[in-house]
Parts: C-alpha cells; structure tokens; sequence
C-alpha cells in the first residue's frame, strides 16, 4: 500500500521541511476558499458529482502531491487522470473529496486562514494521532472525523 510522505526530521519545524509556492506576476486569480458543508449538503453535492478542478485546487493549497490526494481519494492516480479527461468525480471520490475540502476550511479556520501553517500541521506527527502526521490517517472516514477532533482540541484550547 502506498504511503503519504514522511514527515519533517527530528527536530526540525514542520515549516522548515517545505518550500514556499510563489504565485506568477499577473493578474491577481480569486483564492480557492473552501467552505464548510453540513452532511447533508456533502450527500447532495457527491450525488452530483464534483468537478475535477476541485482536486486540483485542493492539492496546491494544502501543498499535496498528485499521488497523495489518490491516497486520500482511495483511488489510482490513472483513475484521476481519467477523471480530469471526464471533467466530474464519481460519487465516492466526490464525498471524499468533500470530506477534505471541509477538513480543509475547519483547518484554515483553526490557523486563522494560513494554508501555509495548515499544510505544515498535516504533515507533521501529533501525539494525539499514534505519533503519525494527520495527512496519514486520511486515507479512510475514520480518519478524516479523529484529524476533525484534533482540530477541534487546537480551536477550543483543549490539548491531551
């Protein structure tokens, strides 16, 4: 089974071990700002299918290889390419996609809107979580809800 990348090494900040993306000059493009949904508006959303865009917008802001959002999606980097030829998500792919872009905006809400910080936490090993980065429990539901509850635990001040 595939893994997510390591993370930083010991002693190292989770800000030292990436490199910052630097925008093209030109015109200023609107910033990808995902929302949070209630479940409700996830079923409605995954039933329809997301557009392939999504996965790409989601992956540069959070700094996550192409290989890593199939780990995360649950499927082959080729079914991502024949995605994107398709232009729409099927219906699992799509809520789990959903599933990251809430994570996301409940992260960007807890580090006070930097992806920077938030792509940093997710890659960088927390007690909380059996001493492994959050990016690698996301591989299954699960794991989205307990990477959900540390970010709760770090918005409310609540640590263990």
């Amino acid at each position: 089974m595939a893994t997510i990348s390591q993370p930083p090494a010991q002693g190292s900040s989770p800000a030292s071990s990436r490199r910052r993306v630097t925008q093209p000059a030109g015109p200023a493009k609107t910033a990808y700002q995902p929302q949070r949904a209630t479940s409700f508006a996830i079923i409605e959303q995954a039933q329809k299918g997301v557009p392939t865009q999504q996965v790409d917008q989601l992956a540069e802001l959070l700094g996550i290889s192409l290989k890593e959002m199939a780990i995360v999606l649950q499927v082959a980097e080729r079914t991502l390419h024949r995605f994107r030829s398709e232009g729409q998500l099927d219906q699992q792919t799509s809520e789990r996609l959903l599933l990251l872009e809430n994570l996301t905006a409940h992260g960007l809400l807890v580090f006070d809107g930097r992806a920077e910080a938030l792509a940093d936490w997710l890659r960088y090993p927390l007690r909380e979580l059996k001493g492994q980065a959050p990016l690698q429990w996301l591989n299954t539901i699960s794991g989205f809800s307990l990477v959900d509850d540390v970010l709760t635990r770090i918005e409310y001040g609540v640590y263990s």
